[in-house]
């Protein structure tokens, strides 16, 4: 599996959508057989009067779609086919033809040029009072800068775009910022107040990590609900089509503190797949306490998140660090039905990442909270290996155990929550604030060779306030080694209590921790786990 490089867009920020590696895989198709009547191409007549659209209307259109054979998606061919990233960077969708603007708008839609890594042209319809027409646009509602002008024509219709997204008044009522943006195969980006865009979601994940070829299921249309005045919240529904699938999505999305995007996605599935991946998160992790003096930089960390977190059903929850392992590895956590899994980033200190261009401290965190019972599967954690911050390398997911059964519907519902998302300060359980690692053994004196300290500092919850001579223990087990140093301490004047193990690992084996806090009868904070894969 390729980490994916992230691309820049026309927006102010370093790095955008993870979408190069989909870009060379094979696409989905963009058109419905001719019983699909959403997508056939209407008359001029009906294009004007509009046809009708609900979210059972598109998840029939998919079934009969699913029944057909696949179709590659076609390449927009125009003025931009032969764009490069610094032409690419040189247009911008002009605010000033943003959809839907006006004094009592809610939301406003801007929309991404075709060219570059993104030839396969999607389509928007805009729906209103259950019926819906195509939106088009021009080259009159982009602006064209100085490398490219003068190969742009004049009110010029275009074959579609690229992809869209969707601003709001999120930090401030009179400035209309941006929520979520779609582009690029099933990517997706949204923030939370305060935030600006880090990780990514993803609509389906196929066959991800298996050492065989990816697939990359597209978003080929749209239809976004026009917004009532001022409001609140809006609602995006999405085809999705893969030479193995095809999907009906509704996205309905609520700006705010915390951005709630509920999702309900119905599968269809052509052929067999060895594994779907539900609600995606893809990411980046390039260094942190942990594994720091791999890289000669002047920051402390560098990540768009830190740690996938598990809550279970019995109030139980996983805090499991995040690598950048020497090869590729994946880790799975066994579930039934979870209350909420996520890639998170819990440090939100600027000191402690010292960058004041990509602003690490401000990158979303994203939990996945299912809706309904998802049943018995796993959350699978892969991280990828890479020695630039550009490219995403991590990947986590919900594997169901009942794999896909071809004409046979699949359905699920969540709920994703973009945001700072910090801890709760009244949990009774701790968390924990930090992990770090180094050579093992007493500081400043010859040690024994391979061994690995790991220091794991547990803050909040109960035992905040207990004394630091509390009948409280760690308990910590592994495998592919053994413990030579266990401690447990209290640092008072942080009021955190620091887990120290030494670890020494069996010759060729991946190191596999779990640890906990526990006294009075019960566990004290939450899991720790931790994957040391060994060179």
């Amino acid at each position: 599996m390729p980490s994916h490089p992230r691309s820049t867009t026309d927006m102010p920020r370093r790095t955008f959508l993870s979408v190069l590696g989909a870009a060379a895989v094979l696409q989905c198709s963009t058109s419905l057989t001719g019983m699909a009547r959403a997508q056939t191409a209407p008359a001029p007549a009906a294009e004007a009067s509009g046809l009708p659209f609900t979210f059972d209307s598109l998840t029939e259109d998919m079934r009969l779609l699913a029944q057909a054979p696949h179709a590659p998606a076609p390449v927009a061919q125009g003025f931009f086919s032969d764009f490069s990233y610094d032409d690419y960077q040189a247009v911008q969708f002009n605010p000033e033809q943003a959809r839907w603007r006006g004094p009592d708008s809610g939301f406003q839609l801007h929309t991404f040029h075709l060219g570059w890594l993104f030839a396969e042209p999607v389509t928007l319809f805009e729906v209103e009072d259950g019926t819906a027409r195509p939106m088009t646009f021009t080259t009159d509602d982009f602006r064209y800068f100085d490398r490219v002008k003068d190969r742009v024509p004049e009110h010029d219709p275009l074959p579609g775009v690229a992809g869209f997204r969707l601003n709001a008044p999120l930090n401030q009522l009179n400035r209309f910022d941006e929520v979520i943006a779609f582009l690029g195969a099933s990517y997706f980006r949204a923030v939370g107040r305060d935030n600006g865009y880090g990780l990514s979601a993803r609509g389906l994940a196929i066959n991800t990590g298996l050492g065989k070829p990816e697939e990359f299921p597209r978003f080929s249309r749209f239809w976004i609900e026009k917004p009532v005045p001022f409001a609140r919240e809006i609602t995006v529904y999405a085809a999705l089509e893969s030479q193995s699938c095809t999907g009906a999505y509704r996205l309905v999305i609520r700006p705010g503190r915390d951005t709630v995007v509920d999702v309900t996605a119905r599968l269809f599935f052509r052929t067999e797949v060895d594994q779907i991946g539900i609600a995606p998160l893809t990411s980046m992790f390039l260094f942190s306490e942990k594994n720091r003096a791999e890289f000669d930089d002047f920051r402390p960390n560098v990540h768009d998140s830190d740690g996938l977190a598990i809550h279970r059903r019995d109030g139980d929850h996983i805090w499991r660090p995040l690598n950048n392992p020497v090869r590729l590895t994946e880790s799975w956590f066994v579930e039934e039905s979870p209350a909420a899994f996520g890639l998170m980033q819990r440090d939100r200190d600027f000191e402690n990442y010292q960058d004041a261009v990509s602003h690490y401290e401000r990158r979303p965190s994203l939990l996945i909270e299912p809706l309904g019972d998802w049943g018995r599967g796993a959350v699978r954690l892969v991280e990828i290996p890479t020695p630039l911050e550009v490219n995403d390398n991590i990947v986590a997911f919900w594997v169901p155990e009942a794999k896909p059964v071809p004409g046979v519907m699949m359905e699920f519902a969540y709920r994703q929550h973009w945001g700072a998302l910090p801890v709760d300060p009244l949990a009774d359980i701790a968390y924990v604030k930090e992990t770090r690692a180094g050579e093992g053994g007493v500081s400043g004196v010859a040690n024994t060779e391979g061994t690995r300290k790991f220091v794991v500092d547990f803050a909040g919850g109960t035992i905040a306030n207990l004394p630091g001579d509390a009948k409280i223990e760690p308990v910590v087990s592994l495998t592919g080694g053994k413990i030579s140093v266990q401690t447990l301490s209290k640092i008072d004047s942080e009021q955190i209590w620091r887990l120290v193990v030494d670890v020494l690992p069996e010759a060729g084996k991946t190191v596999e921790l779990n640890a906990h806090i526990a006294g009075f009868g019960r566990k004290l904070t939450e899991n720790w786990l931790y994957q040391w894969v060994t060179a």
